[in-house]
């Protein structure tokens, strides 16, 4: 068995990036006497699965992570025992069990959706949007392994619209394209001719094919 836990990194733990909040967890996991699962070996650690990595500087309201068990327990209970040893800003909001046969979160993760919400220019951005997605193609620099390369954005955004005073968009991550929301707020502010102002980036959901949250999928 494991658990999909349901978990958010918001406030100053944006900054935190992905191997210390591994590390984090494994820290909290070991102090909570949950019945976990542990590598074979000199050095034994704790097994655990990201859905997807979360950029540093941007908050998660819902992130995912998968945790194998020794043992079966109540969701309720493990939820409990997890939040008892969390730091603050990172509180784990639900507790799915699930069989091993599931697929994991990374390989059904099919998009997310993130709000950004900018700290000036909000009217001028708003604006752009229709003509932003009107786009044949928005081309990015991305390096990769085989050095920098020209790469399409606009196939990667599922939607972008604005929502009191904040832009909501939802973004291809996945195994076959993933867009940034840093990236697609900085192509934007170039579209409508302004300097990238300060903006708070959230990811609010990691969704699967049918854009259901992976969590009730």
């Amino acid at each position: 068995m494991k658990m999909l836990v349901v978990f958010e990194k918001m406030g100053a733990h944006r900054f935190l990036g992905h191997l210390d909040l591994q590390r984090a967890m494994q820290r909290a996991l070991r102090r909570s006497g949950l019945p976990v699962t542990y590598s074979q070996g000199f050095n034994p650690h704790l097994q655990l699965s990201f859905a997807a990595p979360l950029s540093v500087g941007i908050q998660g309201e819902r992130e995912i992570m998968e945790v194998p068990l020794s043992e079966t327990i109540s969701e309720a209970d493990f939820l409990a025992k997890l939040n008892d040893t969390l730091p603050q800003n990172m509180k784990a909001k639900a507790a799915v069990l699930q069989e091993d046969k599931v697929a994991p979160a990374m390989a059904r993760m099919a998009a997310a959706t993130y709000v950004l919400r900018p700290d000036e220019h909000f009217e001028q951005l708003m604006a752009a949007v229709p003509g932003f997605l009107s786009q044949e193609r928005i081309p990015f620099m991305k390096r990769g392994k085989a050095g920098i390369r020209e790469e399409d954005l606009r196939p990667l955004i599922y939607n972008l619209m604005a929502k009191g005073d904040t832009l909501v968009t939802v973004l291809a991550t996945s195994s076959k394209g993933t867009a940034r929301a840093d990236l697609l707020f900085t192509s934007l502010c170039e579209f409508a001719g302004i300097a990238p102002p300060r903006c708070l980036i959230t990811r609010t959901a990691l969704l699967d094919e049918r854009f259901v949250p992976l969590e009730g999928a």
